[in-house]
């Protein structure tokens, strides 16, 4: 994947976030959504990433 190429929201339209601010449907906190905007394509895939581990992780 090119470093620049684009990365696309994670968003799945299933907003609700925990009491750790942390959305239920795509795994981002919320200070990962609101930087998303003008992250670039590295930190947008290293929030996927991170996101998508916190969709893992069994409740707490």
């Amino acid at each position: 994947m090119d470093a620049q190429e684009s990365v696309a929201s994670p968003c799945r339209r299933q907003c609700c976030l925990d009491p750790r601010d942390v959305c239920l449907g795509c795994g981002r906190l919320l200070t990962e959504i609101l930087e998303w905007g003008a992250a670039d394509p590295a930190r947008r895939r290293a929030i996927c990433q991170a996101a998508q581990a916190r969709l893992r992780q069994p409740w707490a």
